[in-house]
């Protein structure tokens, strides 16, 4: 274990709450891994004092942090710069890297369906088409969002096709039906169970039964790191991709951009868990 001295390069995560980060148990693992004197740590900035935090990186040295719930879109206003892909998408994610090494699942030319049209669903539905995915659905309860985000999403990425659709068990059986890529992005699969009555559930209900063999099937969500959308891709013979492996590949992508080394993936995947949960068919 590297002790902290005046020698050490601070990075970290800042959010509210963000007690529950993994982030910090990742990339620790990984410095140590690699003899660094680097620390990783989890700061609670409430909203209020999102822009003295940010600002504050630069005071005092840090090398970079990662931004999450819930000022993701709002740290873009406040940064000096900001890439046009952070820009249209206001989130950042390792989706493409975990689709594509842990999914085997490319996204370019693929049919996709991106279930909601929050904060997540946004950045997926940028990244896909971005890919060159030949079609991306976005399903939403309200459809109205839905219609805007696919408007976005058509203007950056003529090349796609972007459909909008409501969170209907009938619209969603006809997006999954031909789907390549399903990446689910609500906070639905977080509860114990998908089953019951009610609106939400009899849509989840028929995502988990339409789900097949020959796509990838990645849900944000890894608190539970083995959600039951997981377990009936599994069981269909589909790809589960698990919101770990997302986890883990933007933090590769943020330890290369602040170290300029390769990150250690192995030592990354087992600190999160991510190796021990039943994702091979």
């Amino acid at each position: 274990m590297v002790e902290i001295d005046a020698q050490t390069t601070l990075v970290g995560i800042i959010g509210d709450p963000v007690a529950h980060s993994l982030s910090p148990r990742m990339h620790n693992a990984a410095f140590n891994a690699l003899q660094m004197n680097w620390r990783y740590a989890a700061f609670r900035v409430p909203a209020a004092g999102l822009s003295q935090a940010l600002r504050g990186i630069v005071g005092l040295g840090m090398a970079g942090v990662n931004v999450t719930i819930p000022h993701k879109e709002s740290a873009a206003g406040v940064l000096d710069e900001l890439d046009d892909l952070a820009r249209q998408i206001g989130a950042v994610k390792g989706m493409l890297d975990a689709l594509t090494s842990d999914g085997g699942m490319p996204a370019a030319g693929r049919r996709c369906v991106v279930v909601g049209a929050g904060g997540g669903g946004r950045a997926a539905a940028f990244a896909l088409a971005a890919a060159g995915a030949s079609r991306v659905t976005v399903l939403n309860r309200t459809e109205r969002k839905a219609q805007s985000l696919a408007d976005a999403v058509r203007r950056a990425a003529p090349g796609c096709r972007v459909e909008p659709a409501p969170l209907l068990a009938e619209a969603v059986e006809r997006a999954v039906a031909d789907a390549e890529i399903v990446v689910h992005a609500t906070a639905a699969t977080m509860s114990a169970a998908m089953g019951g009555g009610g609106g939400r559930a009899d849509w989840l209900q028929v995502l988990a039964r339409r789900l097949h063999r020959g796509m990838a099937v990645l849900d944000m969500v890894y608190t539970p790191a083995w959600t039951e959308l997981l377990g009936a891709a599994k069981a269909a013979g589909a790809t589960a991709v698990s919101g770990l492996s997302m986890l883990v590949f933007q933090g590769a992508r943020s330890f290369q951009l602040w170290t300029g080394r390769q990150a250690p993936l192995d030592v990354m995947r087992r600190a999160v868990g991510l190796n021990e949960l039943p994702l091979k068919r």
